[in-house]
């Protein structure tokens, strides 16, 4: 009986010591995890903003998109309409890292640091035809803004995913924004569902049928 005894109060012990590990080795992933995304606050010598400080006034309030059921679309005037997840997206294309100041016609500004694609290489994929003049972004909240062409092909305009080196939240544009640099905020378009290439010169997106300058251009009236 003091055999069976000392093997129960042993078993006991080990199941004991088990629990606690477990519990050590799942707070330090979650440290690990919650370490990861801390964001930075200065790049090569330039200060950032915090993503965290600056309005969220789109049209619908923030999107919860779940990345395992999204896609982004190229259609239009393309050679080939192309639908893409999320993992392609950010595992098949060059990323790239840029600080662009974000001005909104509230009055306020932000200084980020943003990581992304370029718009062109997903369009370059995809073969714009010859028509093709301008590019209509589309959002999954039915927010929509367009570009000429050539903004988008001559310049380096990125579709960012990360801010200040973190995956961008719900609240900023998860999982795509437009890095719409030298345009004004309301050309910045958050949750990006499709690109489309059209030939619609006179095309105007949610607040551009508003009233709002279809160029968007910082140094020019946005109304």
């Amino acid at each position: 009986m003091y055999v069976v005894m000392k093997t129960y109060i042993a078993l006991g012990i080990l199941v004991i010591i088990t629990l606690v590990l477990t519990s050590c080795l799942s707070n330090l992933s979650e440290e690990a995890q919650r370490l990861e995304d801390i964001q930075i606050r200065e790049y090569q010598g330039e200060d950032l903003s915090s993503i965290n400080s600056f309005r969220e006034n789109s049209i619908k309030g923030p999107q919860q998109i779940n990345t395992e059921g999204y896609s982004l679309k190229i259609s239009g005037l393309v050679a080939k309409d192309s639908r893409y997840t999320y993992d392609e997206v950010i595992n098949v294309y060059d990323h790239y890292k840029k600080v662009v100041e974000l001005d909104c016609v509230e009055g306020w500004s932000v200084n980020i640091l943003w990581e992304g694609i370029l718009v062109r290489d997903l369009i370059n994929e995809s073969q714009a035809l010859d028509s093709a003049k301008v590019v209509i972004f589309h959002a999954s909240d039915g927010y929509t803004t367009s570009f000429p062409i050539e903004y988008i092909m001559d310049n380096d305009i990125i579709m960012a995913y990360k801010m200040n080196d973190v995956t961008m939240p719900p609240e900023r544009g998860y999982p795509f924004q437009l890095v719409a640099e030298s345009k004004w905020g309301y050309k910045w378009i958050k949750w990006i569902t499709e690109i489309e290439i059209s030939d619609d010169i006179n095309y105007k997106g949610f607040w551009e049928s508003r009233g709002y300058s279809n160029e968007g251009d910082l140094d020019k009236p946005f109304f």
